[in-house]
C-alpha cells in the first residue's frame, strides 16, 4: 500500500511541475546556504588540524584597557612583556606559547615579488599545534633562545620561492634577515587565526623591544596559547591566571583598569559580540540555533502557501476519491507523504549542490588555503528540521482537506 502511495505522490509532483520546482528550490537553496555557513564556522573554529587539541586549549587574545582620562581600548593589543610575565609564568598548563599575529612582508625570488604573511613565535608553538611537516622539523625553544636564524615555511612559499624544489637547508630572505629553512608544513587556512602564516620565525627576531615594560605592543601585537595537561585543568588555569591579574600593577601611568581572560575560541567570540566580560557560549549557541530555525521557516511558509494552492486545485480529485470511499485519514496521509518526498528530494539536491559549491570555493583561492568540507552532522540536523517543517507545513492543508465532504469538494470547497 505504501508503495502505491509513493507512486501516486511522485505522479502528482510531476504533474504540477511549477509547484514542485518552487518547493524544491526553496528547500534545496535554504539547506545549501546553511551548509556553506556552518562549513565556514566549523572550518574556522572546529577541532581539526593543526588545532586538534582545542578541547584543552585556552588563549589570551582580547583585552579591554581603560585610561586614567576615561579612554577605552579593546582588542588584541597586549604586549609581549605582559604575556611573558602573566601568561608564560603559569604553572598549571602543560605548555604556554607566545606568538605575534601574522603581518605581511615583501621578499623576492629573483625578479618575482612575493608577499608573505610572517608570524613570530616560540618553540612551544609547535608542541601545542599538530602541524603536518612535509620536510624537516620545527625550531626548538633553544633555537629561539639562541636566536638561531632558522625558519619554517608552508608548502605554498616553498613552491613560490624555491620553484617547488626541496627547501630544507636552503636560505630565504625575509624582512631583511636571511634564514635557513629547517621545516616545511602543509598550508594552513587563513581562517585559523592562531596558527596561520606563510612563514614562521623565532620570536626573538622581532624588531620590537620584547623586554620593554608596556601594556600594549606594536601592531599586530601578540597572543598566548595555553595547553592544559587535561581538560579538567582548564578551570584551575583560569583561576591561576585571574589570581595573577588580580595583583596586577600597571607599568605605565596612562591605564588604570584591565579586563582580560584566558578563554576558548567560543568564549572570546561571545565576549566580543555581546561586549560582555563573561563571554558565555550558551547564549551564542542559542542565538545561532534560533537564527537557523527562523531561516528554515522560509521554505516552510513557502510550502504551506503552495500546499494550500494545491489543495484548492485538487478539490475535484478529493471529492471523487471521498465519494469512492477514501477516508480522511488516507487522504491526509497521502498529502503528508507528498510533502515528505519533496523534502527528501530537496535535501538530496542540496547535498549535491553543497559539494559543488564548497569545491568551487576551495578551488577559487578566495579564502587562502581553505579546505571547506561538508559538515555531515549539521547537514543531518538541518535536514531533520526541514523534514519536520515539511510535515508541519502539510498538517494544516491536510486537516482542511480531510474536513471536506464529497459534495462540498466537488463544488470547489463551497457549500
Amino acid at each position: 500500500m505504501l508503495k502505491n502511495y509513493v507512486k501516486i505522490a511522485i505522479k502528482v509532483l510531476l504533474r504540477h511541475k511549477l509547484f514542485t520546482f518552487i518547493s524544491l528550490f526553496g528547500i534545496s537553496f535554504t539547506l545549501l546556504i546553511l551548509v556553506v555557513i556552518t562549513s565556514l564556522i566549523d572550518h574556522s573554529f572546529g577541532t581539526m588540524a593543526p588545532e586538534k587539541k582545542l578541547d584543552r586549549t585556552l588563549s589570551v587574545t582580547m583585552a579591554k584597557l581603560e585610561s586614567t582620562k576615561g579612554g577605552l581600548w579593546t582588542g588584541p593589543m597586549l604586549s609581549y612583556w605582559f604575556h611573558n610575565k602573566y601568561v608564560k609564568s603559569l604553572q598549571t598548563p602543560e605548555y604556554v606559547s607566545i606568538s605575534s599575529f601574522h603581518s605581511p612582508i615583501i621578499t623576492y625570488n629573483g625578479n618575482e615579488r612575493l608577499v608573505l604573511d610572517m608570524k613570530f613565535t616560540d618553540g612551544e608553538f609547535w608542541k601545542i599545534l599538530d602541524c603536518k611537516f612535509l620536510e624537516g622539523k620545527p625550531f626548538s625553544p633553544e633555537d629561539v633562545e639562541s636566536r638561531n636564524p632558522v625558519v619554517v615555511i608552508n608548502e605554498k612559499t616553498r613552491d613560490d620561492y624555491f620553484d617547488g624544489q626541496r627547501a630544507y637547508g636552503k636560505m630565504i630572505e625575509a624582512d631583511g634577515t636571511n634564514y635557513r629553512v629547517i621545516g616545511v608544513v602543509k598550508n594552513i587556512s587563513i581562517l585559523r587565526i592562531m596558527p596561520y602564516a606563510d612563514i614562521w620565525v623565532p620570536i626573538t627576531f622581532h624588531k620590537e623591544d620584547l623586554n620593554k615594560k608596556t601594556m600594549t605592543g606594536s601592531f599586530p601585537s601578540f597572543f598566548s596559547m595555553i595547553l592544559a595537561k587535561d581538560k579538567s585543568d582548564l578551570t584551575a588555569i583560569r583561576n591561576e591566571f585571574q589570581q595573577k591579574i588580580s595583583s596586577f600593577e600597571f607599568p605605565e601611568g596612562r591605564f588604570n583598569s584591565l579586563t582580560v581572560e584566558a578563554s576558548t575560541y567560543g568564549e572570546a567570540l561571545a565576549r566580543t559580540l555581546f561586549r560582555s566580560e563573561e563571554g558565555k557560549v550558551g547564549p551564542l549557541i542559542l542565538i545561532l540555533f534560533i537564527l537557523m530555525v527562523l531561516f528554515l521557516l522560509l521554505p516552510t511558509i513557502n510550502l504551506v502557501n503552495i500546499n494550500v494552492s494545491r489543495i484548492i486545485e485538487r478539490l475535484s480529485e478529493i471529492g471523487i476519491r471521498k465519494s469512492f470511499g477514501a477516508s480522511s485519514f488516507t487522504l491526509a496521509g497521502q498529502f503528508l507523504l507528498e510533502n515528505i518526498i519533496i523534502t527528501l528530494i530537496g535535501g538530496a539536491i542540496s547535498l549535491i549542490l553543497s559539494l559543488i559549491v564548497l569545491a568551487l570555493i576551495n578551488d577559487s583561492g578566495l579564502i587562502p588555503h581553505a579546505h571547506l568540507a561538508l559538515n555531515h552532522r549539521i547537514f543531518f540536523y538541518a535536514l531533520i528540521i526541514c523534514f519536520i517543517f515539511g510535515i508541519i507545513s502539510g498538517v494544516y492543508p491536510a486537516y482542511k482537506m480531510s474536513r471536506l465532504r464529497p459534495a462540498e469538494a466537488l463544488r470547489g470547497g463551497r457549500e
